[in-house]
């Protein structure tokens, strides 16, 4: 196992600094850059330390096994119906509100509209499969086709409409997790 690249990813994916990790665990920029390209090994005592700093513990750290999971069967989709607004969400990613992103598939019936959206940190985007719809921001409306994607920050309130005769089906990410 490559301790010190191990130690620099952990690092990174907590957004520390050499030099701020350094300063939570007493240890000096230079000693920290030391064990990241392996030119020194840290005493057990340090090394706990260190990924104590870093949030994790010697037993996950020493794992080998990574538990993500790849691949999302079909009978895994959650499936919500709200037939007041005319539309249906699956969930194509079980547990997605733990992830960066959440993927679903959206269909909107003919005069349906998706649920309203509050302003809220991240981003959308969103991929037409079929039909046609109103990317409705704030009180604009961008017309989507078939084939056609759309892209937007979520800073303000936002909806997909269908005033269109056939239903359409959205393929729609939300990061981070909203839906």
């Amino acid at each position: 196992m490559d301790i010190g690249r191990k130690l620099k990813s952990l690092r990174n994916l907590n957004g520390l600094t050499q030099e701020e990790l350094a300063i939570r665990t007493d240890l000096t920029k230079g000693f920290i850059s030391q064990i990241e390209r392996d030119l020194t090994s840290p005493s057990i005592a340090t090394l706990m330390d260190i990924l104590e700093a870093l949030g994790t513990d010697i037993r996950k750290f020493f794992s080998e096994v990574e538990e993500t999971k790849v691949v999302y069967r079909k009978d895994e989709i959650i499936s919500s119906e709200n037939e007041k607004l005319g539309h249906s969400i699956d969930w194509l990613i079980s547990n997605a509100q733990k992830n960066s992103m959440e993927p679903i598939l959206i269909t909107i019936e003919s005069d349906g509209t998706s649920n309203v959206e509050k302003p809220h940190e991240g981003e959308e985007f969103g991929y037409v499969l079929s039909g046609t719809i109103y990317v409705c921001l704030g009180d604009k409306k961008h017309k989507v086709n078939k084939g056609e994607s759309f892209y937007f920050k979520s800073r303000q309130e936002h909806y997909l409409e269908n005033s269109f005769k056939r239903k359409a089906i959205v393929l729609w990410v939300s990061c981070p997790p909203s839906f």
